[in-house]
């Protein structure tokens, strides 16, 4: 019978609920246990795919192509858990599916309500992400914190799920915060008791508490958290803040939180241990051999979520390599008034996402100018490829007036089009390119050295391509075409014959990068710009 462990939060958002589950995958997993974790979020979107960077951070991309919750990224990072469009429960999804099913009739005669129609649904969904015969324990991340009104059904779902299972099947684990008050020079257990308080009105008793904390809780305050929450003092783990997410199953391992969740799940398990994890990945993100700086020239940098999964495959290249990365975080904007040179010299290489709009558009293109003519090492992921078309466009291939149709729908040259299959689409929601995509690769090319295959397959998320037409114009420029997906001819890879690392790519291969495996092209960025 499959387990199942809700894990929710309280006091403050961004506790860090998802490392935490995240983490305790890859405890389990260490102990031949295999996990599959799901994020349910409360907001009324169907999904996060219409929403600002700065309202919500970066949507992550599945392979089924399901634009999701940032989250989703830590799960699949962490563990070997297959992650997917269901795996992401929303408010917006739910409602969508009660009020389709009210519509045909579904519940004839009765008065459609929260409770039991809106749980019942959730419940469903949960159940439903977790079909997969082979996995043994079901990681339930709950969003928001306890207190939300948006997140009072996904409670309430849980807290009926866990009777219909059986306690002794399911396992709630409660994030909460003990913060240091400096003036005082105290530790508080309020916040954590009010917040554990919340919980038991609703009708659900953690099990378990996950202590956010600056420095190691006392004996006495566990004491003291353990008697007010009616916890034993044995399940009061603490969270203590960490320089690399990556340490986190490692100090949860030290203080046996795998060991006390098999226990009261009564799972059998294999007694391993995070050694290899240990060597291959924090020994190398503490002690690395070398270093290098890389620029990252966006227009959302002022928010370390709008680019997570850039970050994380930087430090997981990093890794691979040995090698600390220094990210510069450039805003394109400013580029844009003062020019590339006083934000990119003294940088050894050049990254730009992905992004949609024109604010900015400008600077990242001068900011691709500056790498190619510098010789720095370059990589332009989506946007971030289309914005050096267009540069290499005007500058190389004589065509002044180049760009994306996105952004001057009346440009002579629209090196960069609206996909033929968009022309028609009005809504904006789960409307563009997603999911994975296959590409063929160009024997003898820089992408082939990085890929070491001739053929993968990788994740989009775009409305906009190459237009094909200016390919030969830019052949002959020095431009080489070195990944072409083979069903539909689109351009997925474009890299400079006379340059010593300098490629786009129309995917996103920041979605499939593991801190112990290290997605080639940023290995391969990474060791060029060294």
């Amino acid at each position: 019978m499959k387990k199942f462990i809700f894990v929710t939060g309280g006091v403050v958002s961004s506790l860090g609920k998802g490392i935490a589950s995240a983490s305790l995958g890859k405890l389990l997993e260490s102990q031949g246990l295999k996990v599959n974790l799901v994020k349910c979020d409360p907001y009324i979107n169907v999904d996060p795919g219409t929403m600002s960077p700065y309202q919500h951070g970066e949507v992550y991309v599945t392979e089924d192509g399901a634009e999701a919750d940032l989250d989703l990224g830590h799960y699949e990072r962490f563990t070997n858990a297959s992650i997917r469009a269901k795996n992401n429960i929303t408010t917006g999804k739910v409602y969508e599916t009660v009020i389709r099913k009210e519509r045909r009739g579904d519940y004839l005669g009765k008065t459609v309500q929260v409770i039991p129609h809106i749980t019942n649904e959730i419940k469903k969904k949960i159940r439903n992400a977790a079909k997969n015969n082979l996995v043994d324990v079901v990681i339930v991340e709950i969003g928001g914190t306890v207190g939300d009104i948006e997140s009072l059904p996904f409670l309430e779902a849980i807290r009926q799920f866990r009777l219909e299972e059986g306690l002794g099947n399911t396992l709630s684990i409660h994030v909460t915060l003990v913060p240091y008050i400096k003036s005082a020079d105290e530790v508080k257990t309020k916040p954590t008791q009010h917040s554990v308080g919340r919980m038991r009105e609703i009708g659900i008793q953690p099990d378990i508490l996950l202590c956010r904390c600056i420095n190691p809780l006392s004996k006495s305050v566990k004491e003291k958290i353990a008697l007010f929450c009616n916890v034993s003092q044995d399940c009061v783990v603490e969270a203590v803040d960490v320089k690399s997410v990556y340490e986190v199953p490692v100090k949860f391992q030290e203080q046996g939180l795998g060991k006390k969740v098999a226990g009261k799940l009564n799972i059998k398990k294999k007694d391993k241990n995070l050694d290899k994890w240990k060597k291959k990945v924090i020994q190398r993100v503490y002690f690395p051999k070398y270093e290098t700086k890389i620029a990252v020239v966006g227009k959302y940098i002022a928010l370390q979520d709008a680019y997570k999964s850039i970050y994380e495959a930087l430090t997981h290249s990093g890794i691979a390599n040995n090698a600390k990365i220094k990210v510069k975080r450039v805003d394109s904007e400013k580029i844009q008034k003062h020019g590339a040179g006083k934000y990119l010299n003294n940088i050894d290489a050049v990254l730009i996402p992905g992004g949609f709009g024109l604010r900015g558009i400008e600077g990242k293109i001068q900011a691709a100018k500056f790498a190619r003519e510098n010789n720095i090492s370059y990589l332009g992921i989506c946007l971030g490829m289309q914005v050096a078309v267009a540069e290499f466009a005007r500058n190389c291939c004589g065509l002044r007036k180049a760009n994306s149709s996105e952004f001057n729908s009346q440009t002579p040259d629209p090196v960069i089009d609206l996909m033929l299959e968009q022309a028609e689409v009005r809504d904006k929601g789960a409307t563009m390119r997603l999911g994975s995509y296959r590409c063929k690769i160009k024997k003898g090319t820089k992408a082939y050295q990085a890929y070491k295959k001739p053929v993968i397959d990788e994740r989009h998320r775009h409305r906009y391509e190459f237009n094909s037409k200016y390919k030969k114009i830019m052949e002959r420029s020095g431009m080489v075409f070195s990944g072409i997906n083979p069903s539909k001819k689109l351009v997925e890879i474009i890299e400079l014959k006379d340059h010593k690392w300098f490629i786009g790519c129309q995917f996103h291969p920041e979605f499939k990068s593991k801190p112990d495996k290290a997605h080639p092209l940023f290995k391969s960025f990474i060791q060029a710009a060294l």
